[in-house]
C-alpha cells in the first residue's frame, strides 16, 4: 500500500514518470540496473546500522538511513511498475495523491511525537509489530506490516532530520575519540571476541542483508528477492537500529511487555470467538481446510495460525520470565490467569511448532531459574513422553502417522517433501545456491509441480538458506545464531530482561526451524535490537568509572541505558 501510493503519486507527476518508466520497461539493462540498485540499498541499510565515528559522522549515517528508507520502496515500485494495482493507481492520480498526502501526514505526525517523546517509539513499535495488512500483488496476497513501516519511517525521520539539519555534532566528535582503540590490528583472538560482542552481532546482521542482495543478482526469482529486501530486510534493519539506540529503563521494558500482553489477550479473545462460531475472519483458504479437516484451527487477526501461535508463544515466554520475579502471591496469581488465557488461545491455533517453541522458551527460563542439569533431564522426560504418545496413539494426537494416507509427509503437513526437495537443491548447488528468494520457483521446476502456496518456503529456515544461498549463506546464518546467543546469554544471569529476551529468541529460532521466516520476521530484529542495547548497558555498568576500556565499548553512540541490565524486573 505504501509503495503503491508513493509510486502511483510519482507516476502522476510527469517529470518523475518520464524517469521511472524506462527503468520499469527496459529488459536487459533495466534488470541489471535494478540488481545493482538492490545491492546499493542493502549497503545503505548496512551503513545506517554499523556506521559510527571516526569512520562516519552522525550526519552521514542519518543520510544513509533516510536514503535506504526512501529508495527501497521506490526500487520495489519500479519492479512492480506493471502490477495491476499500480496501474489502477496510476489511472486515478487524484485518489493516489490524496492517499500519499494522508500517509505522509501520518508519518510526519508520528515523527513529531517520537522527537518530543522518544520513549513513544518502542511502545509504538511493539504495538505495530503483529499487525499485517493483506495486499494483492500480481494475483497473490501478501501480508505486509504496514503499521510497522509507518512507525519505522517516523522513527527514522525523528532521529535523522535533526542530524541532517545540524551544522556539527559534538557527540560524534566525542565518540570518535572514544573509538580510537578500534584502529588496532584485527588479530584472530580479537576477531573471535568481536563475533561474541554486540558489535559483531550488528556486523553479521547487516552482512546477512548485503549477502541476500548480492545473491539476488543471480536468483531465478529476482522480484521475490527484491520484495523480501524492500518489505523485510531493509525496514527491519532500520527497526533494529532504532530499538538498539533506545535508553531501555526498567519501566520502559515493563510498558512494552504490557502492550504485548494486552494485544495477545485481545487476539486470543478474537480466536475464541472464531472457535465458538466456527468461522474465520481472514484467509479463505484456511476456511476451506477447516471444512475438510477433522479439527478447526483459528488464526485470530493473523493470516496464518502458525504466525498467530508464534506471537502468543513469545509473549507467554516473556510473561513467564516476569512470573519468576513477580515477588508477591497476588501478582503471581494474576499473571498465571493471563498465561492460562493465552495457553487456551494457543491450543485453538493447533500450531504444534508454536507449542514446541513455547516449551523450549520455558526450558531456557527454567535452566536459568533453577538447575540446568535437572531442567535438561525433565525436558528429556517430557520429550520421551511425547514420543510415546505419538507411537501409542498417533490417531488421537492428529499426527497423521496412521490410517489412510499415513506418511511422514502427511504428519508434517507436507514439510517432509519440502525439506527433502530443499536438500536436493542444496546438493545441486552447494556453494552459492540458486539465489535469494528462489526456493519456491526452483522447487516447482525440479519437482514438476505448480502448487504455489505450500511451496512458498521449505518451512525449515536452515534448508531454505542452504538451497537459496549455499554454504556461504548457511555459514553466515550459523555465525549469526552463535553470535546472537552469545550476546543475549552473555552475563545475562544478573538481568531478568536479558534472560527473557534470550528465552524468546530461542523459542523463535526453534519455530523458524519448524515453520519459516527468520530475518523476515520483525520479532527477530526487535529482540536482537533490544538485546544489543541491554548487553552494552550491562558491559558499561560492570566497568569501573573512568575506565579507558569503557570508552571503546559503546561503538554505536547509544545512550547510557541507565543500568537496566542489572535491575530486577
Amino acid at each position: 500500500m505504501i509503495t503503491a501510493c508513493l509510486i502511483g503519486h510519482a507516476r502522476s507527476c510527469a517529470p518523475v514518470g518520464v524517469l521511472l518508466t524506462p527503468l520499469a520497461d527496459a529488459s536487459g539493462a533495466g534488470e541489471a540496473a535494478k540488481k545493482v540498485a538492490a545491492v546499493v540499498v542493502a549497503l545503505l541499510a548496512a551503513f545506517a546500522v554499523v556506521a559510527r565515528p571516526p569512520w562516519a559522522s552522525e550526519r552521514v549515517r542519518a543520510g544513509a538511513t533516510v536514503a535506504a528508507l526512501v529508495l527501497a520502496p521506490v526500487l520495489l515500485g519500479i519492479d512492480l511498475w506493471h502490477n495491476t494495482q499500480l496501474v489502477r493507481l496510476r489511472h486515478h492520480p487524484l485518489q493516489t495523491s490524496a492517499g500519499a498526502v494522508a500517509l505522509v501526514t501520518l508519518v510526519a505526525a508520528l515523527a513529531v511525537l517520537v522527537a518530543r517523546r522518544p520513549k513513544a517509539l518502542p511502545l509504538l513499535a511493539v504495538f505495530a509489530l503483529p499487525f499485517r495488512v493483506p495486499i494483492s500483488v500480481e494475483g497473490a496476497t501478501v501480508n505486509l506490516l504496514v503499521p510497522l513501516y509507518v512507525v519505522v519511517a517516523a522513527g527514522v525521520l525523528a532521529q535523522a532530520l535533526p542530524q541532517l539539519l545540524r551544522a556539527s555534532s559534538v557527540g560524534s566528535a566525542v565518540r570518535a575519540r572514544e573509538c580510537v582503540s578500534d584502529r588496532e590490528p584485527m588479530s584472530a583472538r580479537r576477531l573471535m571476541a568481536l563475533g561474541r560482542s554486540p558489535r559483531g552481532l550488528e556486523i553479521l546482521l547487516v552482512a546477512s542483508v548485503v549477502l541476500y542482495a548480492v545473491q539476488a543478482s543471480y536468483s531465478g526469482d529476482f522480484s521475490k528477492a527484491l520484495e523480501n529486501l524492500a518489505f523485510f530486510y531493509v525496514p527491519f534493519a532500520l527497526l533494529f537500529a532504532l530499538l538498539r539506540d533506545v535508553e531501555w529503563e526498567r519501566e520502559l521494558v515493563l510498558a512494552c511487555l504490557a502492550v504485548a500482553v494486552a494485544l495477545a489477550v485481545v487476539f486470543a479473545g478474537v480466536g475464541f470467538i472464531e472457535y465458538e462460531r466456527q468461522q474465520l475472519f481472514l484467509n479463505p483458504k484456511l476456511v476451506q481446510a477447516n471444512q475438510y479437516g477433522d479439527y478447526f484451527r483459528v488464526n485470530s487477526v493473523f493470516f496464518d495460525p502458525n504466525i498467530y501461535g508464534r506471537f502468543l508463544a513469545l509473549v507467554m515466554v516473556a510473561l513467564a520470565a516476569t512470573v519468576l520475579r513477580a515477588g508477591t502471591t497476588r501478582r503471581v496469581l494474576i499473571l498465571a490467569v493471563v498465561l492460562a488465557w493465552l495457553w487456551a488461545g494457543l491450543l485453538t491455533s493447533l500450531s504444534q511448532s508454536s507449542m514446541a517453541a513455547l516449551l523450549l522458551g520455558l526450558i531456557v527460563l527454567a535452566a536459568w531459574q533453577w538447575d540446568t542439569v535437572t531442567t535438561i533431564l525433565v525436558a528429556l522426560a517430557v520429550a520421551l513422553g511425547g514420543v510415546a504418545v505419538a507411537l501409542v496413539a498417533p490417531t488421537s494426537a492428529h499426527l497423521g502417522l496412521s490410517g489412510e494416507g499415513a506418511s511422514a509427509d502427511n504428519a508434517t503437513s507436507g514439510r517432509a517433501s519440502l525439506v527433502s526437495g530443499g536438500l536436493s537443491l542444496f546438493a545441486d548447488r552447494p556453494i552459492q545456491g540458486y539465489g535469494s528468494g528462489s526456493f519456491a520457483l526452483q522447487y516447482r521446476v525440479h519437482h514438476d509441480t505448480t502448487e504455489e502456496v505450500s511451496v512458498s518456503a521449505s518451512h525449515t529456515i536452515p534448508i531454505t538458506v542452504a538451497a537459496e544461498q549455499g554454504i556461504v549463506g548457511l555459514a553466515l546464518y550459523v555465525a549469526l545464531l552463535v553470535s546472537a546467543f552469545a550476546v543475549l546469554l552473555g552475563d545475562a544471569g544478573r538481568s531478568p530482561p536479558r534472560m527473557a529476551l534470550a528465552a524468546c529468541f530461542a523459542a523463535l529460532v526453534l519455530h523458524t526451524w519448524a515453520y519459516a521466516d527468520f530475518l523476515e520476521d520483525p520479532a527477530t530484529w526487535a529482540l536482537l535490537g533490544i538485546g544489543v542495547a541491554l548487553a552494552r548497558a550491562s558491559v558499561r555498568s560492570a566497568l569501573p568509572a573512568g575506565s579507558s576500556r569503557a570508552l571503546s565499548v559503546d561503538t554505536t553512540g547509544t545512550g547510557p541505558g541507565k543500568g537496566l541490565a542489572t535491575a530486577p524486573a
